[in-house]
């Protein structure tokens, strides 16, 4: 199936690797949408927990996801800089139901001076025993981990400066 279409309004569904569903975010703009990329907008969006909660995001954010890479970004745009938020992850799928990927436990914090931390590697630990990760997930996920630290360090796609405000001037005309 094609991506997404620019301007449609989307659903992005995170999973677990067991199937579970993991959390929706209700709707964002599509900015760009083809097989392979898509970059999305949203501000003040629903957010969907699995067990039922649910809670509206704080400031815009522009994501970005690739159909090759384990990752996905999201840059938030607060008063004091760009905030980045990374979910180590499958690459997305998209069909008629929303953008879909699996949730791989690990992120990466990206501070608006570039610096950035690993998170959440005890809760990776956790469920790669409860559900069974196959044993090359780990060389996947750490790959992609190294690919996603040299973008935040070169500076390249997402992490570029102009990329966050381009494609948030983008989504103001769409408003």
């Amino acid at each position: 199936m094609p991506g997404p279409k620019s301007g449609s309004t989307i659903e992005i569904h995170s999973f677990k690797h067991n199937g579970q569903l993991h959390r929706v975010w209700e709707n964002t703009l599509v900015l760009k949408g083809t097989e392979m990329i898509v970059i999305g907008a949203n501000d003040k969006t629903k957010v969907k927990e699995s067990d039922g909660r649910s809670w509206i995001t704080r400031e815009p954010a522009i994501c970005y996801f690739h159909s090759e890479y384990w990752f996905n970004i999201i840059g938030m745009l607060r008063n004091d800089g760009i905030y980045y938020y990374c979910n180590i992850s499958s690459p997305f799928v998209f069909d008629r139901e929303g953008l879909k990927y699996i949730d791989y436990d690990l992120d990466i914090k990206v501070y608006p001076d570039m610096t950035f931390d690993l998170l959440d590697e005890d809760e990776y630990e956790e469920h790669k025993a409860q559900m069974n990760y196959p044993s090359a997930m780990d060389r996947i996920l750490y790959r992609n981990i190294d690919y996603l630290t040299d973008w935040i360090r070169q500076r390249k796609g997402p992490f570029s400066g102009e990329f966050i405000d381009q494609w948030y001037e983008r989504y103001l005309t769409y408003q």
